[in-house]
């Protein structure tokens, strides 16, 4: 039986792997289906993260993380778990592909979450050359350029607001009439004087070259077509939490979520279930930046070996 079982191999995954295995535990499986490293692989330049200087492209920057957290034993098998299940003597079935299962102790999920795609032509395309769901990780690339954004949601305007003191002009687009944000927040958006509001109105197409995107087409409430000549768009149209492992047969999640997916966590990381953790952007009121990921895996860790200790 495993000591631990971490699900995600994301900094969250990683971090809680180092912690676990240098805290003294020598029997800890990670399990994630490709390489180490979890969505900052995809970013081309990371320059926000404390205490690394240089400029560096996300699978440059996970690199070394890796070694590092498996020097003391950390364990990567590359397999796909399908699900997590409590037995009855406390312990935990990793079910994984293929019809295999491992039992552990006790289990870190740290699945993380994915951007939703908007859905418009050219958007897998320039994808990260252009298009961007992270404004704190690309705003500054656009430093006194006009840029739009996607969506009305709380994260949407709070996001156009934060790039409004780097680039020149944002336009803010959404497909209602009315934003569903906190209405503070609509007020400051509407007040910003580097912010056009275009409401009605959807992204029809992204277009560019090989240098990225050149410009964005918008289709008004009239169905008539408006281009933005623009380098960038960042696009909040929501996030697919990847919980699908903790739902169980009877269509029921293993511990408790919130309404969005997220799984209720304290300020241990403790699930509802002991000896289930969650951490990174899977679990409630994530700030999804590495930083935050990176702690809440060292915290899982901790609060995990404290579980294991107190069953002998």
């Amino acid at each position: 039986m495993l000591d631990l079982a971490i699900i995600g191999g994301g900094p969250a995954g990683l971090s809680a792997g180092l912690y676990a295995t240098r805290g003294g535990l020598k029997n800890v499986v990670m399990f994630e289906k490709g390489m180490p490293g979890g969505q900052i692989t995809s970013s081309s330049e990371i320059e926000n993260y404390p205490g690394v200087a240089q400029i560096t492209d996300g699978i440059s920057f996970m690199a070394p993380w890796s070694e590092q957290c498996m020097r003391f034993g950390l364990r990567h098998e590359m397999v796909g778990v399908q699900q997590i299940v409590k037995n009855t003597d406390n312990s935990f079935t990793i079910k994984i592909e293929g019809g295999k299962t491992e039992l552990a102790k006790a289990v870190i999920v740290c699945t993380g979450s994915a951007p939703k795609r908007a859905g418009f032509k050219g958007e897998d395309e320039f994808f990260g050359k252009g298009v961007s769901t992270c404004a704190t990780c690309d705003g500054f690339f656009y430093k006194n350029k006009e840029v739009a954004v996607l969506g009305g949601g709380d994260t949407a305007l709070e996001e156009a607001l934060y790039l409004s003191h780097i680039c020149s002009k944002i336009y803010l687009i959404h497909r209602r009439d009315e934003f569903r944000a906190a209405p503070s927040t609509v007020e400051k958006v509407k007040a910003s004087e580097k912010i056009e509001c275009i409401t009605s109105a959807s992204v029809d197409e992204v277009y560019g070259d090989s240098s990225g995107v050149n410009g964005v087409k918008i289709r008004l409430k009239d169905s008539t077509i408006r281009t933005l000549e623009v380098p960038g768009i960042f696009t909040f149209v929501g996030l697919n939490v990847r919980n699908e492992i903790l739902k169980q047969d009877n269509g029921e999640f293993l511990c408790d979520m919130e309404e969005g997916g997220q799984v209720k966590v304290n300020l241990k990381m403790q699930t509802s279930i002991s000896g289930l953790f969650a951490a990174g952007d899977l679990r409630q009121d994530a700030p999804k930046q590495v930083v935050c990921a990176a702690g809440d895996g060292a915290v899982a860790a901790l609060s995990a070996l404290a579980y294991i200790e107190s069953l002998h």
